[in-house]
């Protein structure tokens, strides 16, 4: 393979969790995507379901993240107080870093196109597809719950991983300069947008 790593970015509904574990299964490789929140709760503390949700949220407070990457160590940055929503993201960094490290893989979500950029054998896919696509195989894979609909659901999902995104790499979510494939998979049938993503990497 010429691509180790394979990111996917995904627009919530459009098929990324199974996009990416397909990959991975025809590839041969490792999957993570719920296992990365478990290496950030074994290295935080915090609870699953807090490391969870702040996967996709971002504190609106002041962070010291990007100094505290550049410096690599807390301490450089004086009277810096990292916030909970840091402290995860830099476990998730850690653990997307040693992932890429140690073996060809597929990571969904969490920033990785951007916290492994700078390699050269990773190839960054983005998914996103219709408001009504989604919206349909939101209900199809995970039904109504009460309080929300479908599409409040949607847009609230996207709005966090786009403030998300925003945060920690100061780029747009979903810009396809940002990306090496997008694939909208409301044109596009989710085994298509496996054989592409295959297809690419060899």
């Amino acid at each position: 393979m010429s691509k180790r790593i394979i990111t996917i970015s995904r627009e919530f509904g459009a098929g990324g969790h199974t996009v990416g574990k397909k990959v991975a299964e025809e590839l041969g490789i490792l999957f993570y995507d719920q296992e990365i929140i478990d290496h950030a709760v074994a290295e935080t503390g915090f609870s699953p379901d807090f490391v969870r949700e702040a996967g996709e949220y971002a504190s609106t407070t002041h962070s010291f993240l990007f100094n505290l990457l550049l410096s690599h160590s807390v301490t450089a940055v004086p009277g810096g107080e990292l916030s909970n929503y840091d402290k995860i993201y830099i476990a998730q960094t850690k653990t997307i870093q040693d992932l890429a490290e140690k073996s060809p893989c597929v990571i969904v979500g969490r920033c990785a196109d951007y916290i492994l950029r700078e390699r050269d054998d990773v190839l960054s896919v983005f998914l996103h597809a219709s408001d009504e696509y989604r919206q349909q195989r939101i209900l199809e894979q995970y039904g109504e719950i009460e309080g929300k609909t479908i599409g409040e659901r949607l847009e609230e999902k996207d709005k966090k991983r786009m403030l998300y995104y925003k945060h920690y790499t100061d780029r747009d979510w979903g810009d396809v300069k940002n990306y090496h494939l997008t694939i909208n998979t409301a044109v596009i049938p989710l085994d298509m947008a496996v054989r592409w993503i295959v297809d690419a990497v060899r």
